[in-house]
């Protein structure tokens, strides 16, 4: 989806991961952070809040201590590899989440669940 605009990958473990995520922000280039955790880094807090402000006609954003200019192109995703992960309800607020996993036998009770409810 975001392969001709060059899709940044990083990990929390990454060395210069922050750096990464500041020139992806200011850049509008697109960023997928991978393998997270139930719990995520609160550097991420006012990214995940969209806290923008305007400086000089300029949207920008604060990351730590700096102010970053902050595009619109800007896009942010996060992957996990837990299968069933339960995220605290303030991050399940400030993401949408969804799951890829579709097993068969789920797909066969949502098709069930529809048609029960088409019969009704």
């Amino acid at each position: 989806m975001e392969k001709d605009k060059s899709l940044h990958v990083i990990k929390l473990s990454d060395s210069d991961y922050m750096r990464s995520l500041e020139n992806c922000i200011t850049f509008g280039s697109p960023l997928l952070l991978e393998n997270v955790y139930e719990e995520l880094d609160a550097s991420l807090e006012p990214l995940l809040l969209k806290q923008t402000f305007k400086q000089g006609g300029v949207e920008m954003i604060m990351m730590g201590d700096q102010a970053l200019e902050y595009s619109r192109e800007f896009r942010f995703y996060i992957t996990t590899k837990l299968r069933n992960p339960h995220y605290l309800p303030e991050i399940s607020t400030k993401v949408s989440l969804l799951n890829f996993m579709i097993t068969p036998e789920g797909l066969e009770d949502q098709l069930l669940g529809i048609v029960v409810a088409k019969e009704k």
